[in-house]
């Protein structure tokens, strides 16, 4: 029996399965990884969230990035990997994915929002930063290029910034008490294309692990949590995710 065909078993046999992504989910969408030669964290320094907040030539920088395209977080399509996801979450076999992804690749494919935790939050719009209300990245991006306006909320004039988590800035509670539950709650977790080092993101497959879920990894290479998983594979995600999920 193949890779793909054991794996296969191991989702008919589950009966609640949860999906980890990462930023192998999206390489192959032209997204590059943050951390890889030619990825975003080679090409430019990040901006630090304390930075981003003290200062106004920082936040300048932040939405030049933003609206130059840069940072090439947005405007990709949805790939293989993606579309087999949410056919396998609307076959009612997924219960939900946990991304550390920003690129709303998940919810474009298909995968309803509510089914989908963004634990490094989200690229495609942006939020008040003190009362939460959500602006959309084009409105701002009309003011911010038209008359050089460095975005502020339109409620209470508070800082406005990107719904992505900065270094440096605290993990999203709400998004992390869901992954937690979701995690304990599996029978089968499977990690689709994360290298499984940046934490705290990356201690739910061992959570569900420990509490008694199978785990699956599927990563082009090999990861640190490769030695407590019950089945690996090292290949693409979009074909191992077809041959898994085919088209009805």
């Amino acid at each position: 029996m193949d890779d793909c065909a054991r794996l296969s078993e191991l989702v008919s046999a589950s009966r609640r399965t949860v999906v980890f992504t990462g930023a192998g989910m999206s390489t192959e969408s032209g997204i590059p990884d943050f951390r890889s030669p030619g990825g975003i964290w080679s090409r430019m320094k990040p901006i630090y969230f304390d930075e981003f907040v003290q200062s106004e030539e920082k936040r300048r920088e932040a939405w030049t990035r933003t609206f130059s395209g840069a940072m090439r977080w947005t405007g990709a399509k949805p790939n293989t990997g993606h579309y087999a996801v949410a056919r396998l979450v609307a076959r009612g076999k997924v219960t939900a994915v946990i991304t550390q992804n920003v690129d709303n690749l998940h919810q474009e494919s298909g995968v309803p929002a509510a089914q989908v935790i963004e634990l490094h939050g989200n690229a495609s719009y942006a939020t008040c930063l003190d009362c939460g209300l959500r602006h959309e990245l084009e409105v701002l991006k009309q003011s911010f290029l038209g008359r050089g306006e460095i975005p502020r909320c339109r409620d209470c004039n508070g800082l406005v910034k990107t719904a992505t988590i900065s270094f440096g800035q605290a993990m999203p509670q709400a998004a992390m008490a869901r992954a937690s539950e979701a995690a304990l709650q599996c029978d089968l977790l499977i990690v689709l294309g994360s290298s499984l080092v940046v934490y705290p993101a990356a201690g739910f497959p061992l959570l569900a692990k420990e509490n008694g879920a199978k785990l699956a990894i599927v990563n082009r290479e090999p990861t640190e949590q490769d030695k407590f998983a019950d089945f690996v594979i090292h290949d693409e995600i979009g074909r191992v995710m077809a041959a898994l999920s085919p088209l009805d």
